[in-house]
């Protein structure tokens, strides 16, 4: 079993992995509070918060069986070497528990607070079957040999797909209503942080021990830091550049004009 070659790496290493995990929960807060101040979910892609949350119960699910698991860990060494290091720290753990608890809160959300005319799409509904019975699939043919490894590596897989397509719905609600009200930027940019502090941990585990198999060990972890820096420079890019707060403003006051505007209108000029 390998361990750290470096005192420094190994606490940089620590401090970075807790910065992603605190920068990554902290940042539903802020679309959790904006959806309870406005009694509203109208802006957020129903899609990206459903995705998001089989997303994230996919990768808890790695994330905890090879974390706890001695015959998985065991198996992954068999794979990789014993001297490599398992890529799953206690932060992955913490930030998958959390953050399945704060989708659901936010999918919870969804269901009690005004919603306009917006709903879960059927190509969202249509990904979320595939993947169950994928994932049912996989356990089936993995159940014979034991084969755990493989299977947590397919959730793994699933996560990181997951991560690619789930930003597409917002993104493109985003430019179909010319706007991100109602949909939180603190959110985006402690996401932001949370990515890049995830990919430097990996980068400074992989100098540690000389190798890149950290990378291809966990390639999901690697997508999931990438994909998200992606995708929020471009949510950055349509807060700041395309659709500023000022039109934003416009927008949201258009809607609730509209909203609150009464059925029946009394005339101006009353005898």
């Amino acid at each position: 079993m390998a361990s750290w070659n470096s005192i420094l790496l190994e606490i940089t290493y620590q401090v970075l992995g807790w910065t992603a995990f605190s920068s990554w929960s902290i940042g539903y807060y802020p679309q959790i509070i904006l959806n309870f101040r406005r009694k509203s979910v109208v802006g957020l892609s129903f899609d990206f918060a459903v995705l998001n949350l089989i997303k994230h119960s996919t990768y808890l699910i790695y994330n905890a069986s090879l974390y706890f698991s001695s015959a998985i860990q065991k198996q992954y060494y068999e794979k990789y070497g014993y001297e490599q290091m398992i890529p799953v720290a206690a932060n992955d753990v913490a930030f998958s528990t959390h953050a399945v608890l704060a989708t659901s809160t936010i999918v919870f959300q969804i269901l009690i607070y005004d919603r306009g005319s917006q709903k879960v799409s059927k190509i969202a509904i249509a990904i979320i079957f595939a993947v169950f019975l994928s994932a049912a699939v996989c356990f089936f043919l993995a159940l014979p040999s034991h084969s755990w490894l493989w299977l947590i590596s397919i959730f793994n897989s699933i996560q990181a797909f997951m991560t690619v397509i789930k930003y597409i719905p917002q993104a493109v609600m985003n430019f179909t209503r010319k706007s991100t009200a109602g949909f939180s930027i603190g959110y985006i940019l402690l996401d932001f942080t949370g990515g890049t502090a995830n990919f430097l941990q990996m980068t400074v585990q992989s100098m540690d021990q000389g190798s890149l198999m950290n990378f291809f060990g966990n390639i999901g972890k690697m997508l999931v830091s990438l994909v998200s820096i992606f995708f929020d420079l471009i949510f950055m890019c349509q807060r700041y550049v395309l659709y500023p707060p000022s039109e934003n403003a416009e927008v949201s006051s258009k809607l609730v004009e509209e909203s609150t505007e009464p059925l029946v209108k009394t005339s101006d000029h009353p005898q």
